[in-house]
């Protein structure tokens, strides 16, 4: 092992320091917390050519952008890195990016429920309002997304925004990412006077946000890739709940075999921090 290699291991394993008691209540208040410095750059330098070339290796989108629909355009998705690359893995299961997921979310451990490297290529789209929690068929809200960007995130190039306060707002809540939810959404939010918030995310910030809070991004008007990683945990006692849509019946592919009213304790799911384990 290198020392590079060791240098980078350690920082994904030792705790975030700059998690005080008002992030957490700025969490529970907003919906989302957006972090400084979760990771320094040099450990974003050791993975991002990692996840570009597996993102490259197994992207399944291949049309020009000019002939895809609006999510097509928003971004190259590709979804559980972690079990084509060794590397990835290292990241994706890093408990000091799992012990910020359980301590916003107030529980005492999460698990994996899967990871997602989200590609925004040059004049790519907009990603349209819409709620992650729409799609999974948990039984709690104790459930939320890491976003984890692989370069210095301007505005120009598409950093995710937040309707503050909005996973508290249930309007909306049936509606998958679409041109739909785009127009709905945004007028909606607009007229309950939530505040969109939108802010540059410097390299190795990172944001957290629950499974309801609406969010969105702009089109990536500069030359290069706007590049993400993405990891959803779940509360590790939450249970898989009964689909109210088709696309929660399509993904409890990520909960593999697992019944409804059941914890998802599969070897897709592990638990990846534990408070009592620590």
């Amino acid at each position: 092992m290198t020392a590079i290699t060791r240098s980078r291991v350690s920082e994904l394993d030792l705790p975030y320091e700059g998690l005080s008691g008002a992030a957490t209540a700025d969490f529970n208040r907003d919906g989302f917390a957006h972090l400084s410095r979760v990771l320094s750059p040099e450990t974003i330098a050791e993975y991002e050519p990692t996840i570009t070339s597996e993102v490259i290796r197994l992207n399944t989108q291949h049309l020009p952008l000019a002939e895809r629909d609006t999510y097509g355009k928003a971004f190259l998705q590709v979804t559980n890195l972690w079990q084509h690359s060794d590397t990835v893995r290292e990241l994706v299961f890093s408990r000091r990016l799992a012990k910020i997921a359980a301590d916003l979310l107030g529980v005492h451990a999460v698990r994996l429920y899967h990871d997602q490297a989200l590609y925004k290529e040059p004049s790519g789209g907009i990603t349209p309002w819409h709620a992650d929690q729409y799609y999974w068929p948990l039984s709690s809200d104790r459930c939320l997304t890491l976003w984890l960007p692989l370069q210095e995130t301007p505005p120009e190039m598409g950093p995710l925004a937040f309707a503050r306060g909005s996973h508290n707002f249930s309007h909306g809540r049936d509606l998958p990412i679409s041109d739909a939810s785009e127009a709905h959404l945004k007028q909606a939010l607009a007229e309950q006077d939530f505040e969109d918030v939108v802010a540059p995310y410097a390299l190795g910030d990172a944001s957290f946000h629950r499974g309801w809070t609406f969010h969105h991004a702009g089109p990536n008007h500069s030359s290069v890739p706007r590049r993400v990683m993405t990891v959803i945990y779940l509360d590790a006692d939450i249970r898989v709940a009964e689909p109210t849509n088709d696309n929660q019946i399509a993904d409890r592919q990520w909960m593999p075999g697992t019944p409804v009213g059941r914890i998802p304790d599969t070897p897709l799911n592990p638990v990846l921090y534990d408070a009592g384990h620590a």
